[in-house]
């Protein structure tokens, strides 16, 4: 599996955080951190925005490193992603992203091209 989908199926190598750290966008950074802020009602500040994509060895944001739940119980199963667990279907954890989603859903079951 690409190395980029991260463990909820979504795709961490179209991620502004990920965009803004590859490519040192100080703007971009600003942009996300504003953006996410008032999608989450918390404050989270440009200096946050620090990402290599979840799977991927190197600097996450805080909420992917120990926040996510999803990240952490497929870490804690041994679990490539959600994709290799029989509960991915009925998972409240995941199914969030899931029912919103259909390209991380896809990615996961391996049938997007």
């Amino acid at each position: 599996m690409n190395p980029y989908i991260a463990y909820c199926g979504l795709d961490c190598e179209v991620c502004q955080a990920r965009i803004a750290t590859v490519n040192h966008d100080d703007a971009l950074r600003q942009t996300v951190a504003k953006e996410w802020s008032e999608l989450n009602g918390v404050t989270i500040t440009p200096e946050m925005i620090h990402c290599e994509g979840c799977r991927m060895d190197g600097v996450k944001t805080v909420y992917c490193d120990s926040l996510c739940p999803i990240r952490q119980c497929a870490l804690g199963k041994c679990m490539e992603t959600c994709g290799a667990c029989d509960a991915m279907e009925t998972c409240p954890k995941v199914g969030a992203i899931l029912q919103n989603n259909a390209e991380a859903l896809g990615n996961l079951k391996g049938t997007n091209k």
